[in-house]
């Protein structure tokens, strides 16, 4: 990270209470209002108050963790086996950058049809007629941008599938009995 950036961000410290400090506002936090800091796009850092360590990502999890549990789940039980089940797998980068550059697509779909659909309903109750007359015009938008999130997520994939075989190549190329499997064919 460079230095300007971590000058920006917001630094929270966690000390062995379990407390986290707001550098910023001089207060304790909860992780709700860590939470709101997400919502909000601040940029922060969430440190060990000893240590210094980077806590961020396990305060992240934490705040899964307690969104999955209330409420309505995001994620499967079968979803979560899966994404478990490539940890320590050979695919465990590729995976977890396919799955980044997945939900960047998502977002990046959502904020053209807010884009496209600013001014539409501005000051006005949102009627059945309204929607009727909103999916008319976007509907077929939608689906082309649906059609374009496919069309990524399948490139993607194709990608990844490329660089596994790459590396497989790269890694048994050297070894004698894949060449000698290739004279028995013929």
């Amino acid at each position: 990270m460079n230095s300007a950036k971590k000058a920006s961000e917001r630094l929270i410290k966690k000390y062995p209470n379990r407390r986290l400090y707001d550098t910023q506002t001089s207060s304790y936090i909860t992780l709700s209002d860590v939470k709101q800091l997400v919502l909000d796009n601040e940029e922060f850092t969430v440190v060990d108050a000893k240590t210094d360590e980077d806590l961020t990502r396990s305060i992240l999890l934490q705040i899964i963790l307690e969104e999955e549990a209330n409420g309505t789940p995001m994620f499967s039980s079968s979803a979560l086996s899966q994404i478990i089940r490539y940890y320590g797998h050979a695919m465990q980068g590729m995976m977890g950058s396919y799955l980044e550059k997945n939900i960047q697509a998502f977002i990046d779909i959502q904020n053209k049809l807010a884009e496209s659909s600013k001014g539409f309903y501005e000051g006005k109750p949102f009627s059945q007629e309204m929607w009727t007359q909103f999916m008319n015009v976007q509907g077929p938008m939608m689906q082309g941008m649906m059609s374009n999130y496919i069309e990524q997520s399948k490139n993607l994939f194709m990608q990844m599938q490329e660089q596994m075989q790459n590396q497989t190549k790269n890694m048994f190329g050297t070894f004698p009995f894949t060449q000698n499997n290739d004279k028995n064919k013929k």
